[in-house]
């Protein structure tokens, strides 16, 4: 279904359904292969879960269905200190947790950082994204970023360098390291965002752009709105979790076919190859807290069409509105909606298990209802991917509710209806108040 038939402005902000990009066959041969998500947070980190330790994260990638999870906040002493007690490196660049068994879940090196700086006479506010393939690299990566700033405040430190200034050290320390953009459409602090970004790669990096050879789609945004500006054609897309507790865990995801080395997997992304990059797992990208414009405070929510009508401004206090995503994107783009380049990596938008739960039993998915039937279904199911992909309809309603079946199905189908968030409010996934039969085929659905 093309993506003009549901960005549609409407009052409500209301978006009809849009159909599911895999086809049910073609996600059972995921289950051979390494679901990874790079970017989380450590309890190191503001407005972080406590329950954010190793252990802890490692049960719940076990949980969702997680083969490989990034450590996440490296950079923080007290957390790198935790590293190096609780996990132990497999010689491949990949790490454990000291005692477990080879399947359990691996850890891979990672860090986000945040640069708050001046350039070209605007201030600007990025985060970034390391990955380090030893914990040797790290320890050389936290000296020096240790004298020049303050590691110690947050598990995503903030520098006043730019972020092409952490390209070249943390590149000039390892070139195997991999640097990525993250999240990067957010309004306030990415290298596109509205608020405090530029309007190309080049701007931003210089004569280290070269280096930046993937970037981080963010929950806002998804591949399809990422691939009407070509500007990003030569570039990776990788979609992560930003987890900031256990449950949030693998709520984006990227779905890979290699081995298990920090040199194939970094490779394998950078390639971009559908053969080996099999897939990323999304968001509905209008769920994510930053697709529509708005003004969280008066409660207005406004497609991009609506803010211009509007001159950007807020119609109950005078206020200029937060652009989001989707207005970004549509601001740079040079292509149209639906656009699909040959050999994309396919996309698979999923509802998380639980809020689907909250929506069957009409409880908050904080519950501990919600929580109780999460694990006796992942006890039953295996794990929350495979209930969610790769599991037929027939094997789902042997230990399910069938309204609970019954809406895995319509997830599947792409039959949900999503309420865009805006100015920090997430967006809301309605999958009953719509039913529909199943959709006819598409073009899109047969990517594989």
């Amino acid at each position: 279904m093309p993506l003009a038939l549901f960005f549609k402005p409407q009052a409500s902000c209301l978006l009809p359904s849009r159909a599911s990009r895999l086809t049910p066959h073609a996600l059972r041969l995921f289950f051979m292969k390494i679901i990874a998500d790079f970017h989380v947070h450590s309890a190191y980190s503001r407005a972080t879960s406590q329950e954010m330790h190793l252990p802890a994260m490692a049960r719940w990638a076990g949980l969702k269905g997680i083969h490989l999870l990034g450590t996440g906040d490296f950079t923080h002493p007290a957390y790198f200190e935790e590293i190096k007690t609780d996990l132990e490196e497999t010689g491949q660049g990949l790490l454990k947790l000291k005692g477990e068994k080879s399947t359990a879940a691996h850890f891979i090196l990672t860090a986000e950082t945040s640069h708050i700086y001046t350039q070209a006479g605007k201030g600007r506010r990025v985060h970034m994204m390391v990955f380090a393939p030893t914990i040797r690299s790290v320890e050389k990566i936290n000296l020096h970023l240790g004298r020049i700033g303050n590691v110690n405040s947050d598990g995503r430190p903030i520098f006043g360098f730019s972020a092409k200034d952490l390209v070249k050290i943390v590149l000039d320390i390892d070139p195997a390291c991999l640097v990525v953009p993250a999240h990067v459409w957010t309004p306030w602090f990415s290298v596109f965002g509205s608020h405090s970004g530029f309007d190309s790669l080049e701007e931003c990096f210089e004569e280290e752009t070269a280096n930046i050879q993937v970037i981080e789609t963010g929950l806002s945004s998804d591949p399809a709105m990422n691939r009407r500006w070509s500007a990003l054609d030569r570039l990776s897309l990788l979609s992560n979790s930003d987890a900031h507790s256990p449950a949030k865990i693998g709520r984006e995801a990227n779905i890979l076919d290699c081995s298990w080395s920090y040199g194939d997997i970094i490779q394998t992304i950078k390639n971009k190859d559908p053969q080996h990059f099999l897939a990323t797992i999304e968001f509905f990208p209008e769920e994510g807290k930053y697709h529509f414009d708005g003004h969280r405070s008066c409660g207005i929510c406004y497609s991009p069409e609506q803010t211009r009508e509007k001159d950007y401004l807020c119609p109950v206090c005078g206020k200029n509105l937060v652009v989001g995503v989707m207005h970004r994107v549509e601001t740079l783009a040079d292509r149209p909606e639906g656009f699909v380049p040959q050999e994309a990596v396919p996309a698979l938008h999923l509802v998380p298990l639980e809020e689907i739960l909250g929506e069957v039993y009409a409880v908050g998915v904080q519950s501990r209802r919600i929580r109780k039937e999460y694990l006796r279904l992942i006890e039953r199911g295996g794990s929350e991917f495979r209930i969610l992909m790769d599991l037929s309809e027939e094997e789902l309603r042997t230990f399910m509710d069938d309204r609970l079946a019954d809406g895995i199905m319509q997830v599947r189908r792409g039959l949900v209806q999503v309420k865009p968030g805006y100015d920090g409010v997430y967006g809301q996934v309605g999958i009953f108040k719509n039913e529909a039969p199943s959709p006819p085929s598409s073009p899109q659905l047969t990517l594989f």
